[in-house]
């Protein structure tokens, strides 16, 4: 049997509490409630397994991780372990002590979400009042205290337009990436997929003015950009492969080969309260189901980029077709692709089913 190489990346999803209430959500529908998070010192021994089983960067997600009171401990925790601490959050409850105490506890880079450019599309998106400016003093906070930062723009069909305006604010706030990540469709995003989808002119005029801002700004914000699946013709591959590169941990302790896995029915996904993170890499069948190409069947069998798109992605494909093991119709070679050409035409302006946490899942 072929070893496994270790992952790369640990997501670690800390908690599903969050004051915003975004649309397109990556969260699963059902969201772990606070009693059944793990603790403080479960989380300490799972960054310890992490480091010990070769990863090398953490993502503290959520939810809002910094909801969890324990934050900064966590983030000691990580970084005593030898990990690369990188937080990914919304900012709204970040103020200038507390991030001064996550970068003396050894946080190494910030990752600030934001919804549009102003405040009123943003506040209208997350549905939070006065998140935006919040946004903004966050951003100060952290580049104040000298952790890098990279500005999170979550684009799609209700603020695309406004692309231009977010790379400005990426360079009045200081950031020095600007990753701007379309909308997947599948949990809370795939109730509002008609609202969200952008259109191909919308999709052209982004993807111009990403290209004229790299040439115009090299050397002073790096911008990362990946076309829309529903606009695609080859599927990406997710997560650098299932089970391959990164492993998630949700907020009940669940590891799980990508954030949107618990989607899929038929797993029993290990539990880091029972199982070290290695057995788990290494033993796991729900992380060898879909790792490689021997659960592959045609077009994506014989494809020459089998090892490069690794099939794409299995929720999508589930979320489509009703078979995680289908070829992601986000190929063109896959006999569902017209399904992606239906749900683009069916899209319109549109309100939201915001995710909410009282709510057990959207309706519809």
């Amino acid at each position: 049997m072929t070893a496994t190489a270790p992952p790369l990346g640990l997501l670690a999803e800390l908690t599903h509490r969050c004051p915003l209430r975004c649309p397109y959500c990556s969260n699963p529908v059902e969201l772990t409630r606070v009693a059944a998070e793990l603790d403080t010192a479960t989380w300490a021994r799972v960054f310890g397994e992490a480091a010990a089983l070769g990863v090398l960067q953490l993502h503290l997600s959520g939810g809002e991780p910094t909801a969890r009171r324990d934050i900064v401990e966590l983030v000691a925790a990580a970084a005593q372990a030898g990990l690369y601490t990188n937080l990914i959050t919304a900012g709204v409850t970040l103020d200038a002590p507390r991030v001064a105490a996550l970068a003396a506890a050894g946080l190494d880079h910030v990752q600030l979400s934001v919804q549009d450019a102003d405040a009123a599309g943003a506040e209208r998106i997350g549905g939070m009042a006065g998140a935006h400016a919040r946004k903004l003093a966050a951003a100060r906070h952290v580049t104040d205290a000298g952790l890098p930062l990279t500005l999170n723009a979550v684009v799609h069909r209700q603020n695309l337009d406004r692309l231009p305006a977010l790379v400005d604010l990426a360079l009045a706030l200081g950031a020095q990436r600007l990753e701007v990540a379309h909308v997947q469709y599948y949990g809370w995003a795939l109730a509002n997929r008609a609202a969200l989808l952008p259109t191909r002119a919308q999709l052209d005029a982004a993807t111009a003015a990403v290209d004229a801002a790299r040439i115009a700004l090299k050397g002073r914000l790096v911008i990362d950009y990946v076309v829309p699946d529903y606009h695609a013709h080859r599927p990406k591959a997710c997560m650098g492969g299932w089970g391959s590169r990164v492993m998630a941990v949700s907020p009940a302790g669940r590891a799980l080969p990508c954030h949107a896995a618990e989607s899929l029915p038929g797993f029993d996904f290990p539990d880091v309260r029972t199982m070290s993170l290695r057995d788990i890499w290494e033993g796991s069948e729900a992380f060898a189901r879909y790792r490689g190409t021997s659960w592959m069947a045609e077009p994506c069998r014989s494809c020459d980029r089998r090892e490069v798109d690794w099939g794409g992605c299995r929720c999508q494909a589930f979320a489509l077709t009703g078979d995680a093991a289908a070829t992601d119709p986000a190929c063109a070679l896959s006999p569902h692709h017209a399904l992606l050409d239906v749900a683009v035409q069916a899209a319109a302006d549109g309100g939201f089913t915001y995710r909410e946490f009282a709510r057990a899942a959207p309706p519809g």
